[in-house]
């Protein structure tokens, strides 16, 4: 199976399918920044976070899967993000833009606020670790990789910017990537792959999204 066929595969029912897109759909806004532990906001509903490398497509993920252009700012300036930013909604998902990493003008913000927050949120019920799928996982990720596994977060990572490779070297990234994943118990098994761009596996992670805020009773 070639990667291509990999990233278009959907094993989500069409009223999941729905249920995603009526999620997504709600009018999101900005709620909260968050620079230290202090200020972070009382917990509400059930928050899902993104986190990954500075520049790896954070905010243009969060931005497809709501249909916002400009929802969450996306920056040309790697590091340039240090608070955790939360988005809301008339919905009980929370969504959470983590501090990008790799860049020492990021090394700061994966200090107290991430390790409070990351042990402090009950009702975290998911992050999302984005992945380049032009570089795969990097040193620096299993870093935070390990450090989710301290947490005893759960976790699952999603592959950005799929269009720019091409489909064998999409299908070995999915393979090395699962195979390193394995060796990781709180790591969710299956992958997500996207492209914010074209628009490939959003509607599918907005509906893995929405199923989850359904076990989670939300």
């Amino acid at each position: 199976m070639s990667g291509r066929e990999v990233w278009r595969l959907n094993p989500f029912t069409s009223g999941e399918m729905e249920a995603g897109r009526k999620l997504f759909a709600a009018d999101w806004r900005f709620a909260a920044a968050a620079g230290a532990p202090a200020v972070l906001p009382v917990m509400r509903g059930v928050e899902i976070a993104f986190a990954g490398r500075s520049n790896v497509g954070k905010s243009s993920l969060i931005n497809a899967l709501t249909g916002r252009r400009a929802l969450a700012r996306i920056s040309h300036t790697p590091g340039r993000t240090q608070e955790l930013i939360f988005f809301t909604s008339p919905s009980p998902l929370v969504l959470v833009d983590m501090p990008g990493y790799g860049y020492a003008a990021a090394a700061k913000a994966w200090t107290a606020l991430i390790h409070d927050f990351l042990a402090g949120r009950s009702n975290l019920a998911r992050v999302y670790l984005l992945v380049d799928a032009r570089h795969g996982l990097k040193p620096i990720d299993a870093e935070v990789i390990a450090t989710l596994d301290r947490a005893a977060v759960n976790y699952q990572v999603v592959l950005t910017k799929a269009d720019a490779v091409k489909p064998d070297e999409l299908a070995a990234c999915i393979a090395q990537t699962e195979a390193a994943l394995a060796k990781h118990a709180a790591a969710f098994p299956e992958l997500r792959v996207t492209s914010a761009r074209e628009g490939v596996g959003i509607a599918e992670l907005r509906a893995a999204i929405a199923r989850l805020l359904r076990e989670r009773g939300g």
